[in-house]
């Protein structure tokens, strides 16, 4: 779930600014060298690199939806602009940026920015740890005192000759700036610490400029020309398609990695700072719309490429930045040293930067990310899209990992084992681990026909999916089995009992039995996920068995559409339409039927049951099917007392069942329920001390770390408040909706955000009112004393939550507001 955080107010930017100001200043220090050591790497002119920073920080700061995320050059696309400059120029190579900036604006208003976030982390760390090599192997020869080639494998055959003739001027200043890059966050004692509040990459590169000043030593420095000799774009030329492929890689490089710094940022936020003192969560489309217009103003005014730079983020949230002015003030910064400051910068060894660079190249092979691809076996596609980027470049790179990605995904897939075993106790058990394809039914088929008939199977199916012909395969066997006086329990993981034809758990039920399974999509356990994989107790089946089950099944009134929740099947009318009271001599004369035809007629339905009748049948079934599952979970949390971890206020509708909805169990919710979901105000009138007693208890008592206010489609309760007339008599429901009041005058307010849903706008009136009451109900919240001390402590989250009814599709309250001004609820999916 996503936290939502207070508006901001004048008085609040206000505050931010010292923080936004002192923090801008230690981005624009890491900047500076960092922007000139990207556009020496690449071959551009080196104001290049100061444009980019520049423009990085005010234009994708200002549009961005990323607020303490800071742009600019970025080493992740230093390889594909050497190749570009190198082909085309760079003239052409600044159209080429503006033409990438348009297509980011494209995908941005596709929507499409976590579409990008799709790509296996593997790819893209290994296509990273490929740039890296790449600039490393380039750096190094003029760290050296030479001359980068071509290409990386033309760097590797030339680092022998290279070696051979060493400039020991070079190399000694190289040394010097990558000793003092090191070993300058280690500095001891308290004049270490009071010293490393200067940026590494700073203090390398201007202890390295003075000493060579100092020492009075010959070797290459940064030649920044004049401004009016400062280059331009032109329309591009060249192969058509040869454009559009560097187009494209720059878009999609650029891309991934300013979201992925964006996700990232977000992460390091949440884990640094307290949920009252947390920007908004990263708007991704926003985001990618901002990267395009800085990258169209880049390329226009002969800059770099520009992406989203994870260092100079992460910078930028240590030094306690509070909003998206840290990343303009630095991008001012850059300006104003790109005009003022020419003399200084004019200073630095070459060299220097190379270090500088190198080290950044070195950096972004990490051991973390190694870590994580061998722990989730990935690092084939990790190590091969390394190789492939190296040698072919980012492009070609991208694509021969996602190539080995799906290969090895089909190879997963297609990969099964199946073994049989006999028990001492004759029990046959066959285990199929892996995904049961059309590929293993051969396996599978063989397997099975080596059990004997008239002996007990079980069947272990540990996998995910089960395709049609594997089904079959199966529920053949199981059929001729049971045929032939045999028994069997099929099971899934964890030993949960799994349906194969609609069967009950443990049995072979026959094809075409109420409920029977329509496909394979049942066989990995779905069709008893009511029940606890502890306790299992499997009904072994046989022919005998198999008429009263399926008679008892529908006399329960199976249905598909209540299969993963049978304790609901009593409760459930789909049978067809019965005369609604069944008269002695009806039942007498239909049992008579059935006798003279061999039985071969079930008696008519049951009537469905109400009242009474209809509660003691369900406690019975509890009692009967779930209990037995439970009641070991039940009895430790008897024992041991609720620990919930999340206070869950929603309205009392019957069509909100919020241990489903929120996929729950026992002990993880405390949850209130009331009319309309309203959270009271403490000292309203007609308070309700209720509401006011249960958060008290939730939060300084049970110590929850969230709270959510649910709302959900068709409220009755909005419906009331939009429909209601002044003068009417108060009754006790009126008296409870006057708690929602404050709702309906902030949908009608001018000095408030609306409330939507991600993609659309609401249905009607009514789904805006339910929208904008969950807002209000969380402002409420905010007001109740031990909520507000709790999110002063940063221990205490507040979500919102909108469930669709007719959809079945629950939303969550993003942070801040959207490009229009409203507050948004997005789809599970686009927060998971």
């Amino acid at each position: 779930m996503t936290a939502t955080s207070p508006t901001r107010t004048p008085h609040g930017v206000r505050k931010d600014l010292p923080a936004d100001l002192s923090a801008s200043i230690t981005v624009f220090l890491i900047a500076i060298p960092l922007s000139l050591g990207i556009a020496l790497a690449t071959g551009a002119p080196l104001q290049a690199g100061l444009v980019a920073a520049a423009v990085g920080g005010i234009v994708a700061g200002r549009l961005g939806g990323a607020p303490l995320q800071v742009s600019g050059p970025a080493a992740g696309l230093t390889v594909v602009t050497a190749e570009l400059i190198q082909h085309y120029g760079w003239r052409t190579t600044c159209a080429i940026t503006v033409l990438a900036g348009f297509c980011q604006l494209g995908l941005a208003a596709l929507r499409t920015a976590r579409s990008a976030l799709m790509v296996s982390p593997a790819i893209v760390h290994g296509m990273l740890a490929g740039i890296g090599v790449t600039i490393a192997l380039a750096q190094l020869h003029i760290v050296l005192g030479g001359t980068p080639q071509s290409s990386a494998v033309a760097n590797v055959l030339g680092l022998p000759g290279q070696l051979a003739n060493l400039h020991p001027v070079a190399l000694g200043i190289s040394a010097l700036t990558l000793i003092v890059l090191l070993g300058w966050p280690r500095l001891p004692g308290r004049a270490g610490r009071a010293l490393r509040k200067v940026p590494a990459p700073l203090a390398a590169v201007a202890t390295a400029t003075v000493f060579a000043a100092l020492a009075g030593l010959s070797l290459p420095r940064v030649d920044l020309p004049s401004w009016r000799s400062h280059a331009l774009p032109e329309m591009p030329e060249g192969p058509v398609l040869g454009l559009i492929a560097a187009v494209l890689t720059i878009t999609l490089v650029g891309s991934v990695e300013s979201l992925l710094s964006a996700v990232a940022t977000d992460k390091l936020i949440a884990s640094e700072r307290g949920t009252d003192n947390r920007p908004p969560r990263a708007d991704l489309d926003r985001e990618l719309r901002g990267q395009g217009a800085a990258n169209i103003v880049s390329g226009a005014l002969g800059g770099l490429p520009i992406t989203g730079v994870a260092v100079r983020s992460v910078a930028n949230v240590k030094s306690g930045a509070a909003s998206r002015k840290s990343s303009m003030l630095h991008g001012f910064w850059v300006l104003l040293a790109a005009f003022l400051l020419v003399p200084v910068l004019d200073l630095i060894p070459l060299a220097t930067l190379a270090a500088l660079v190198m080290a950044v190249g070195v950096q972004m092979v990490s051991i973390t990310h190694l870590r994580s691809v061998t722990r989730h076996r990935e690092a084939l596609v990790y190590g091969t899209t390394i190789v492939a980027v190296v040698l072919g470049g980012v492009l070609e790179g991208v694509a021969v990992g996602i190539a080995v990605a799906v290969a090895l995904a089909l190879h997963r897939l297609a990969r099964t084992r199946i073994t049989l075993e006999r028990l001492d106790s004759g029990v046959h058990r066959v285990r199929a681990r892996g995904q049961l394809t059309f590929l293993a039914v051969p396996r599978l088929s063989r397997v099975l026909n080596q059990i004997p008939h008239r002996t007990h199977a079980v069947v272990e199916l540990d996998g995910s999916f089960m395709d049609h012909a594997a089904y079959e395969t199966i529920q053949d066997w199981q059929l001729s089995h049971l045929a032939h006086g045999g028994s069997l329990e099929v099971t899934g993981r964890s030993g949960q009992a799994a349906r194969i034809n609609g069967a009950d758990p443990g049995t072979g039920g026959r094809a075409g039995s109420p409920g029977a399974a329509d496909g394979a999509d049942r066989a990995d356990g779905a069709g008893g996920s009511h029940k606890s994989g502890r306790g299992h107790d499997a009904r072994h089946a046989d022919g005998g068995h198999q008429g009263e089950r399926s008679r008892r099944a529908q006399q329960r009134g199976t249905h598909q559409c209540c299969r993963p929740w049978t304790p609901w099947q009593n409760h459930c009318d789909h049978r067809a339409p019965s005369t609604p009271t069944a008269t002695a001599a009806t039942m007498a004369e239909a049992a008579a039927t059935a006798a003279d035809d061999g039985g071969a007629h079930d008696l008519p339905p049951t009537p469905r049951r109400r009242g009474a009748g209809q509660l003691a049948s369900g406690i019975s079934a509890f009692q009967r099917d779930t209990a037995p599952h439970v009641r070991d979970e039940l009895a430790r949390l008897a024992r041991e007392g609720q620990r919930p971890s999340q206070l869950f206020i929603t309205c009392a509708d019957s069509r909100l069942v919020t241990s489903m909805i929120t996929a729950s169990g026992p002990g993880d919710l405390f949850t209130v329920r009331n009319v309309g979901n309203l959270v009271p105000l403490p000292g309203a009138e007609s308070t309700d001390d209720s509401v006011a007693a249960a958060i008290e208890y939730a939060v300084d008592v049970l110590q929850v770390d969230s709270i959510t206010v649910c709302g959900h489609s068709g409220c009755g309760a909005m419906q009331a408040l939009l429909s209601s007339a002044p003068g009417v008599a108060m009754t006790p429901l009126r008296r409870w909706l006057r708690h929602g009041l404050p709702s309906l005058a902030r949908m009608a307010s001018r000095h408030h955000a609306w409330a939507r849903i991600a993609g659309r706008l609401p249905a009607d009136a009514v789904e805006q009112l339910c929208l904008t009451n969950v807002v209000q109900q969380l402002e409420h919240l905010r007001a109740h004393e031990s909520v507000a001390r709790r999110l002063a402590e940063g221990t205490l989250e507040l979500h919102g939550m909108y469930f669709h009814v007719g959809e079945a599709q629950a939303y969550l309250l993003s942070e801040g507001e959207d490009f229009f001004d409203c507050r948004v609820f997005d789809t599970v999916g686009q927060h998971v």
